[in-house]
């Protein structure tokens, strides 16, 4: 899949964008390192080194080449519960128009976390997390002021079961 990498208008704050449906071939050595990262993205190179039989630097090397290329990103994932956003959404979205613009500007809002385009009921699905329920309002009011968006559904999640980032690496 070719990544790309934008700035976004909401103060710098990086989004990733990810387009087409090839995909970069991987050996088992890169596919080690990723799964190395999974477990614990702050794990020492000379640590991944030792597990995956090369040298430091040639793990910083390839975790670099990685990260250039989009395959990765080494984040912090924070819990939004404990971060004062108690309430989280999917929101649906149906428009008309140019589904890739309309996309687009969704992404730039600073609220939405999440934005896809989707087949199916729903042109877009957009995820937010939230102070409280009058914050999910003005969100879905921003939304649904954003031209070609012409219905909102949202999904208010009660309780999170599952979250996960460790994919594989097929």
């Amino acid at each position: 899949m070719t990544n790309r990498q934008q700035e976004s208008n909401t103060g710098g704050r990086r989004v990733a964008v990810r387009e087409g449906s090839g995909h970069i071939l991987l050996d088992d050595v890169a596919k080690q390192i990723i799964e190395q990262l999974q477990e614990d993205g702050r794990r020492p190179y000379a640590t991944i080194g030792k597990a995956v039989g090369l040298s430091e630097a040639a793990v910083r090397q390839r975790v670099q080449r990685l990260l250039d290329a989009g395959v990765m990103q080494i984040v912090a994932v924070t819990d939004p519960l404990q971060l004062g956003f108690p309430r989280q959404a999917m929101i649906g979205l149906r428009t008309d128009g140019d589904l890739e613009a309309v996309a687009d500007r969704l992404a730039e809002l600073e609220e939405v976390d999440y934005v896809v385009i989707t087949a199916g009921s729903f042109d877009l699905l957009t995820e937010v997390v939230c102070r409280n329920d009058d914050h999910l309002l003005e969100i879905l009011q921003k939304l649904r002021a954003v031209p070609g968006v012409l219905a909102t559904e949202a999904f208010v999640y009660l309780k999170l079961r599952k979250q996960t980032y460790t994919w594989g690496t097929a």
